[in-house]
This record gives C-alpha cells, structure tokens and sequence, in this order.
C-alpha cells in the first residue's frame, strides 16, 4: 500500500499546471452525455483561430459540434473503441504526449552536467587550442623527386615566415588546405587526440605567438602558429547549448524511458508499462484540461475517422453502382468548359499495328483497355507499343493536340524505337460516364451520404444545448 501511494504521489508530483475549475456549467448533452463548457470551448477556440479561412461564430459551431459528438457516439456503440487496430494507434499517440512529462527541468539538468563532466574529461588538463597552419600536402606514396620538392617548398615558405612575412597572407596563398586557407589558415579549437600525432604533439608544444618548424604527419608538411590556448569554460558557459543538443538528440524521450522501466520494475509486478502510461494520462487530465482535451481529441477523432470511413467516404468511393446511379441522376450538373478526348495516344514500330490497336480495343470498356493492349502487344519479353491511355484536355498531350484538336505547333517528340504515332477514342463535348468525372461524384455523393447520415443520428440520438450557458462561451473569468 505503501509502494503505491509513492507513486501516486510521484505521478502528480511533475505537474505544474492548475486544476480545473470548478465553474464549469454543462453546455450541452449528447445522446446522454454531458459536454462542460470548457470542452466546447477548447475545440471552438481551436478551430476557428484568425488563420481559419470558414471561421464560424459560436451559434454557427454548435451545430457542427453535436454532428461531431453524435458521429462519434455512433463510434462507440459499433464498439470500434474495443478493436485491437484501434487500441494501439491511440495508445501510440497518448504516450507521445505523456512520456514527456516524466521528465523535468532537473532531469535535463542533470543529464547536461554527465555530458559537460565527459567533455572535460576527454579534453584532459591541457586544454584546448586553436592554431592556424600552411599545409604542403604530400602523399604517404610519393616519389623521392616530389618528396624533396615538397620539402625544399615548406622550408622556403619558412625562412620567408623568419624574415617576416605575413603568415595569414602566406596561408591564402599557398596553403593546400582550401578550408583553413580561406581563413588565413586558422583551424577550429581541438583538444588532444582529435588531430594526428604529429600535428597535434608539435601545436600542443606551442605558447601563443609562437610558431613550429616544418613537421610532416600523414597529410604533408605543416607550419603551425598557434593563435590562442585555454581551459574548458564553466558549465553555465555552455549549459544552454548542452541543453539544445540534448533536445537535438532526443534525449528527453531516453531519460523518460529509463524512468518508466525503472518505475515498472520497482513496481515488483503491479505495473506494467501500458498501465502506467494510463495512469498517468489519467493523472495528467485530471488536473490540465489542455492535456485531457488532447488526448481526447485523438481519441474520439480516430473513432470519427473509422466510423466516417464506413458510413460516407470509403461506402461512396468504393461503390461504383452508387456512383453511376448518382451521376445518371445528376448528369446535367457535371459540364466541361471544353471538349475532352476520351481515348489513348500510341507508338508503335510497323504500320499494321496503328489498326491492330485500335482493332483490340474498340468493343471493350474503358478501364479494361490496359490489360488487352498488354497482353497483346506487350506480351512476355517483346514490346510492340507504347501508350498513354487517359482523359485529355487541349495542353495534355502534344500528340493528341496535334491529331485530335488540331494545335497546328504542337511539337510531337519521338519516341525511340516507336517511330509510328496514332490516337485512338472519342471527342466528348460532356462527360457521358461517372468515371469521366469520378473525384467530382465520388465528393458530390459523400456530402450527399453525409447528409442523410447526420440526419439520421440526429433521429436516432437526443441532444439539448443550455442556451444561457452558451451565452458565456469565452465571455468567463
């Protein structure tokens, strides 16, 4: 009993956000259930913010809101809040907005000073340099010859730095290290042991100002004058930009998975992870409507997804009887602005096959034309066409302006190995079939769905609005 009011303290002991008030009228109730003001106002407020293009008033959104509660209690009385597919994807998008909150400010704070204490170890006592270098470059596998002309170039470039010359200049000049060269030579701060040895135990050797003989490492000949020399700054120097880069890597979600396994296993067996993820989203809502809206938002908008995926989108556009009674009803409605070619542009290598194409197709369907072209002409290894099937208006298809609407300039590109172009359909001056306008009936027939579906829960469903509680939408201390 012990162990667990622990960690009923220890889940609420993060939260920093104040209670719900207690004035909190019921606005509405919805096929038996109560809906707080608050809850209104959270979703009103969060979609009809100033960047809404159809904002509505708060009389406009009531209706829509009961259309949303009612969908979604229909949800719940096809009990797809039960199903296994439906369970894990909300699972899956409340623990992205719990896991977070177990952890706080100290936890990063404390993860900052592990990655500030580790950095300081590995840069050791000697610090950190920043040294600005000449690189001859010279490969490991060059020849005697160039070996001494690498050589004689970097002893030059030295007694010239000996008597005087500007190093920076010098660096841009004939520097091969493009990079640093750019910037009079100067290098980035490095601690040991992120260079070479050679390079790094001649600049290592250097006070400020001073500047090192030729010293060869794998990359060539080197001149090194070193720029400036220190110790690692305190850790507020860098606490900021250790606490960005711990953000960058994720380490919140590290730190909260630890602490979750650790608060399971010390559970001794009477958590498991997905039981403290309820208990905490539970804890959370309790006291920060926000968070309770969230992840009730999510929640109830995966159900309005599947419910109105069977009901209205999926029902209209996976019916293709429905669609083609809905478009013979309305035909009239569903006009072109200009004519459109019903039909394919094709290329072909013999003259006989301009007929045998059009032969093959001619007593079929539409949307059966690709399987009888394929297995006819495209059989096995050899390809005899090439085709382009499809709806076309003026400007969709070089060849079909050129052969069906007659665009004197269009320029028809060849198609190598397919030197005979042809054009087979018809000229529709307005749709003559759904499927010549299908996304317009498939919209046109979900609204029409949609409708008669809203219809029927607000039949099926009793709802009553507090039309005083209404009155204070947003107008409350």
């Amino acid at each position: 009993m012990k162990k667990q009011l622990i960690l009923a303290a220890w889940l609420l002991s993060a939260l920093t956000t104040t209670a719900q008030s207690v004035n909190d009228p019921i606005i509405m109730t919805v096929a038996g259930t109560p809906v707080p003001r608050s809850e209104f106002e959270y979703s009103y407020n969060k979609n009809n913010t100033d960047g809404v293009i159809d904002k509505k008033n708060v009389e406009e959104y009531v209706d829509l809101f009961i259309n949303y509660k009612l969908k979604v209690q229909a949800a719940l009385d096809a009990r797809i809040d039960t199903t296994q597919a439906f369970l894990a994807e909300f699972a899956q998008y409340r623990d992205q907005q719990i896991v977070p909150t177990f952890v706080t400010d100290d936890d990063m704070l404390v993860e900052a000073h592990k990655v500030y204490d580790e950095t300081v170890k590995s840069i050791g006592p000697d610090g950190l340099i920043r040294a600005a270098h000449i690189l001859i470059r010279l490969s490991q596998k060059a020849s005697e010859a160039d070996q001494q002309k690498a050589k004689v170039r970097i002893d030059s470039i030295y007694n010239a730095l000996k008597n005087g010359a500007d190093f920076e200049k010098l660096a841009k000049k004939l520097s091969d290290d493009t990079g640093s060269a750019r910037n009079g030579g100067v290098l980035g701060w490095v601690a040991k042991n992120q260079t070479v040895k050679e390079f790094e135990d001649a600049a290592f050797a250097l006070q400020p100002g001073e500047m090192s003989k030729p010293v060869l490492s794998p990359y060539g000949w080197h001149i090194i004058l070193m720029k400036e020399r220190k110790q690692f700054e305190p850790f507020d120097f860098h606490k900021d930009n250790i606490l960005k880069y711990l953000e960058q890597r994720g380490a919140r979600n590290s730190i909260s998975d630890r602490k979750i396994d650790e608060i399971v296993k010390n559970s001794n067996g009477q958590l498991t992870k997905e039981r403290l993820m309820e208990m905490r989203a539970d804890s959370l809502s309790a006291i920060d409507l926000s968070m309770r809206y969230l992840i009730k938002e999510y929640h109830d908008g995966l159900l309005l997804y599947e419910v109105s995926n069977e009901h209205v989108w999926d029902k209209a556009a996976k019916d293709d009887a429905a669609l083609a009674r809905y478009f013979k009803k309305n035909k009239a409605k569903y006009k072109w602005d200009e004519p459109r070619f019903k039909g394919m542009a094709y290329h072909v290598k013999v003259q006989s096959d301009v007929k045998a194409v059009a032969d093959c197709v001619k007593k079929l369907k539409f949307d059966e034309w690709n399987e009888a072209l394929r297995k006819t002409f495209n059989n096995d290894s050899i390809l005899r066409i090439r085709v382009e099937k499809g709806l076309f208006k003026k400007g969709d298809n070089k060849l079909i302006d050129r052969e069906v609407f007659k665009v004197q300039d269009a320029k028809v590109d060849s198609v190598k190995g397919f030197p005979i172009d042809a054009t087979y359909g018809k000229l529709l001056k307005a749709p003559q079939d759904y499927t010549d306008v299908r996304g317009l009936v498939t919209a046109d027939l979900q609204d029409e769905l949609e409708h008669e579906w809203v219809a029927d829960l607000r039949r099926r469903y009793t709802f009553t609005v507090n039309e005083e509680v209404l009155k204070t939408v947003n107008k409350h201390e």
